[in-house]
């Protein structure tokens, strides 16, 4: 984290700092760096558990209910899964009961002004989506989405992301046993869209894994496919200079990213 926040401190162009995992919020030191990402006027993004705003952390028994109020106060932006406007899909998808905790969530992240117009409070939900995402089939799913969570829970937020489910890990294994991974990706490669390339999140970020090593994205770094120069790449042997201008590394996965409208 200290190797992050003084490279951050060093690159004038590097203007977020995004935080993931499974719930980032259960790191001992997240609100640490948060607070110092801050204080160097980088805007914190946040891929948010949301479930964690409620039942806190399973292991330490640590309340969490006043991540709301830290959000607002340091202006994170927050990027939030919830994979349908539907209980019963998003249940059968996360879990029982975690369609009606993250409902109440996002009620609190209103409360405080997130998705409210004007507030400059964001709060983005993600939708993963078995296959290319055509840009004006995204709009038509956010307007779902937005209809349904208003009227039904009275929710807002900004925007609806789409992000193709990638043939890596579980979901390839469960393609290739039911005998559909071939055509996936044939689905995949077809839909290659020459504008997803320019906007590939490779292009503009690096990922970093909680030893310090360095990636092209998060789905490279699930496969271990580390970024090299003479030897692997980690922030406590690279310089912004050889980030910045580094060679990306490619494999098959990466067709789910440029097709379509691409990965949001």
């Amino acid at each position: 984290m200290e190797r992050c926040l003084e490279l951050l401190a060093g690159c004038e162009s590097c203007h977020n700092l995004d935080i993931t995992g499974g719930a980032p919020e259960l790191h001992p030191d997240f609100d640490y760096l948060v607070l110092e990402a801050r204080k160097l006027g980088k805007q914190v993004k946040v891929r948010h558990n949301l479930t964690v705003i409620l039942d806190g952390n399973p292991r330490t028994g640590e309340n969490k209910g006043y991540l709301p109020e830290f959000f607002a106060e340091n202006r994170v932006e927050i990027i939030a899964s919830l994979p349908h406007y539907n209980e019963a899909v998003a249940d059968k998808q996360r879990g029982v009961g975690v369609f009606k905790k993250s409902i109440t969530a996002l009620r609190l992240l209103n409360a405080m002004g997130y998705g409210q117009p004007g507030s400059g409070l964001v709060v983005n939900l993600v939708h993963n989506c078995d296959g290319p995402l055509l840009s004006a089939r995204r709009s038509e799913l956010e307007s779902e989405f937005k209809k349904e969570l208003t009227e039904k829970y009275g929710v807002i937020f900004n925007h609806l992301l789409g992000v193709t489910n990638m043939p890596i890990n579980r979901f390839r294994s469960r393609l290739t046993e039911s005998g559909k991974y071939n055509s996936y990706m044939e689905s995949l490669v077809n839909a290659f869209s020459p504008e997803a390339v320019g906007r590939l999140v490779c292009r503009s970020l690096i990922s970093v894994g909680y030893d310090g090593r360095v990636y092209d994205c998060d789905f490279n770094q699930m496969l271990g496919l580390q970024v090299s120069d003479d030897k692997p790449m980690t922030v406590f042997n690279a310089d912004l200079n050889a980030l910045l201008n580094r060679e990306i590394v490619f494999a098959s996965h990466c067709f789910g990213c440029t097709a379509g409208g691409g990965s949001s």
